[in-house]
């Protein structure tokens, strides 16, 4: 079975899950910090939709592992600011670990 229907739907639901809580954030960082995690999954969501369609799979599902590292780190910032609580920090990295591990797959999939 491909890993492409399984990898965006796990960011989508991921998204899904994340837009409530950085709605929470305090007002002063939601329209920064917030806006940029929610962006930049949006960003890994697109550019996963856009891998599903392509032919150049491999350029696209490496900019998707930059953005998802780089996603990585805006949670982590949240979570060291106290934006978001270990239990969600915890569920966000797996899920996030996850998406990682899928994106792998589908690079395997189809290139070796």
């Amino acid at each position: 079975m491909s890993e492409a229907p399984n990898v965006i739907t796990r960011a989508y639901d991921l998204l899904k899950w994340l837009i409530p809580i950085v709605s929470k954030f305090p007002r002063d960082k939601r329209y920064t910090l917030g806006s940029r995690v929610e962006n930049k999954l949006l960003d890994i969501l697109d550019l996963l939709l856009a891998a599903n369609y392509s032919r150049a799979k491999l350029d696209i599902l490496r900019k998707v592992n930059l953005e998802l590292e780089s996603f990585r780190f805006l949670i982590r910032l949240s979570h060291d600011l106290q934006f978001i609580n270990l239990r969600r920090y915890e569920f966000i990295s797996k899920e996030t670990n996850e998406i990682g591990r899928l994106i792998g797959g589908w690079k395997r999939q189809h290139y070796n």
